[in-house]
């Protein structure tokens, strides 16, 4: 049996908690331990309920979430953090993600995807609402005119986060680079490579050019 993941949330504003709390305490799987309309505390409490995802808005009194970023980023992480936020500042974003935060989400998107971020970050990945995940690409792509920014016209099982990983491997960006690039770690830019050549049936970052020239991905 899956253990269940347990949440904290942590916003200043009771609506957004209540809602999320409809979300998630009727999702198969999910516990919500706890939440704080303050940073002051929140982690303490989050800590003594054995969390393992807190979910944690930037704006808050007393203490806010990029103050308690900073705290937590001196020391190994208790749990894993996803951002919830109102602004969609690719600044803010990189500096949450330099911090340790495992996950960034607007406001106005957090009710259809917030089920989905929890799972994605506890399996060990980062997740960006489509809002900043898009904002990240056409950022990258502006500043690489090689990047074919049109959809790809065949058929895929390559996620969006695969798709931007392989172009970038075809430009010969680095593991370090790419993570910088996309806001992730080099650990899930490595995972992401493996899980490329294993669904594509190539052995090396070379067959993963190959597939992206062929498929139009870059303009070489």
């Amino acid at each position: 049996m899956t253990p269940e993941i347990k949440i904290y949330l942590a916003d200043d504003h009771q609506l957004l908690i209540d809602g999320m709390l409809a979300v998630l305490k009727t999702t198969a799987g999910f516990n919500v331990v706890g939440f704080s309309l303050n940073g002051l505390g929140l982690v303490e409490d989050a800590v003594s309920k054995k969390t393992d995802i807190l979910v944690m808005d930037i704006n808050m009194p007393q203490k806010d979430g990029l103050e308690v970023l900073r705290d937590l980023s001196v020391t190994e992480l208790p749990f894993k953090i996803i951002i919830l936020s109102s602004y969609d500042d690719l600044k803010l974003v990189r500096e949450v993600m330099k911090l340790g935060a495992s996950g960034y989400l607007t406001k106005q998107c957090a009710g259809e995807n917030i089920v989905e971020a929890i799972q994605v970050v506890n399996s060990g990945e980062e997740y960006f609402c489509k809002t900043i995940s898009d904002k990240i690409f056409n950022t990258f792509a502006k500043n690489n005119p090689k990047v074919n920014t049109t959809a790809p016209s065949f058929n895929t099982n390559l996620t969006n986060r695969e798709l931007d990983i392989i172009r970038l491997i075809s430009l010969e960006y680095s593991g370090k680079e790419i993570s910088e690039e996309l806001f992730i770690s080099q650990h899930t830019v490595e995972s992401h490579r493996k899980n490329l050549m294993k669904k594509l049936e190539v052995k090396s970052s070379v067959g993963l050019v190959k597939y992206a020239i062929k498929h139009n991905l870059v303009n070489l």
